[in-house]
């Protein structure tokens, strides 16, 4: 009678309600490697992945196989909130938007180094001295601003969409926005508090 107490207290834990949230803290891992891929020259290399060895059960097997169970029936109705957790970044839509704003980063950065272009609050490029750009270069800084400004909307879209939660748009952005000044390089200018400050 035990066993089964402890074992039906178990399934009742295992039994949970599930709130589907923002996941504020994979939303910022998700920015920062974005970003950093963007304005990444050269892509780092990647670490070979280390085997963890399992540790040997000390259950009896009639227990670990009826965790075992439990655990697959479990992550079978867990797992489409878990990978909301995890926020996908992966998608046709998410590598097509990615691919342009990696190209486009080569024109961006004099710009950022200049000073021309800053990052503004809420995560947008502006033009921060219009009169400052020659006359015959004002019009192209323009048009790669806003196609920069375009692809960081449908990217932040894009991202929520293929989370399953289109309305977790706007926290997208706003995570993206703190992400977008906080990976800025030495030198570049962003906005705070209303007025432009140099990293």
């Amino acid at each position: 009678m035990k066993r089964l107490s402890a074992f039906g207290l178990l399934v009742l834990t295992a039994c949970v309600t599930i709130n589907i949230y923002f996941p504020a803290a994979a939303a910022e891992k998700a920015a920062d490697e974005i970003i950093k891929d963007i304005q990444s020259v050269t892509p780092p290399q990647s670490e070979p992945e280390k085997t963890v060895p399992k540790p040997e059960s000390s259950l009896p097997d009639w227990q670990a196989a009826a965790f075992h169970w439990l655990d697959i029936a479990a992550n079978a109705v867990i797992s489409p909130a878990q990978a909301a957790a995890d926020l996908a970044i992966d998608s046709a839509e998410i590598r097509q938007i990615r691919a342009a704003m990696e190209s486009r980063f080569s024109a961006l950065q004099p710009l950022y180094a200049s000073g021309v272009i800053g990052i503004q609050a809420d995560g947008f490029l502006a033009v921060r001295d219009p009169s400052s750009v020659p006359l015959q270069d004002r019009n192209k800084i323009n048009k790669l601003v806003a196609a920069e400004n375009a692809d960081r909307q449908k990217l932040y879209q894009a991202i929520a969409n293929a989370n399953g939660h289109p309305e977790w748009a706007a926290q997208i952005k706003a995570t993206f926005a703190a992400r977008w000044i906080s990976n800025a390089k030495p030198g570049w200018w962003y906005q705070a508090a209303g007025s432009w400050k140099q990293k």
